[in-house]
């Protein structure tokens, strides 16, 4: 088993503050499963509006936390890093069930396993909890799809550098 640190995230997924919600790997096991934690503090931007006066975070960011703790599973277990010529889309939930808050202060634990993989489409069972105490649980399905630039740009082509009148 093996861990990673959030240098070695940010190279398995594409996401960045305030949308990166995972900060560490405790243990991956590529081709079964992954540990990994959300450091959940009153600075994450949500909390202004969900709710000002009993801040919880929202159970559709928990699911969102496992689907990236489910992406670097499987960036690890296919032994690739995130790059600018593909995506991993999450593509479905089912059984989502939340059983408890998730307050500041809280760390949520992230236990994903690779329960199918089938032609592109990878299955998984979450489960994200606090102390223990199951905060939600869902089976994903998430997969890795090629993009092409957009039109008329090159893959290289940055936003700044558009034709000039």
């Amino acid at each position: 088993m093996t861990s990673l640190d959030i240098r070695a995230i940010l190279e398995h997924l594409p996401h960045r503050y305030p949308f990166l919600l995972v900060d560490r790997v405790l243990e991956i096991e590529p081709g079964k499963r992954i540990r990994a934690l959300k450091n959940v503090t009153i600075n994450e931007p949500f909390f202004v509006g969900h709710f000002p006066h009993l801040p919880v975070m929202p159970g559709v960011l928990q699911i969102e936390a496992l689907a990236q703790a489910a992406g670097i599973l499987s960036f690890q277990t296919m032994g690739k890093v995130s790059d600018d010529k593909s995506v991993y889309y999450f593509v479905g939930i089912d059984g989502a069930r939340f059983k408890r808050p998730v307050v500041p202060g809280d760390q949520l634990i992230l236990d994903v396993e690779i329960t199918r993989v089938a032609r592109s489409i990878w299955k998984y069972q979450g489960r994200a909890s606090v102390e223990g105490q199951t905060a939600c649980e869902a089976e994903l399905m998430c997969t890795l799809r090629e993009i092409d630039p957009p039109a008329g740009r090159s893959a290289s082509a940055s936003p700044d550098s558009a034709p000039q009148a």
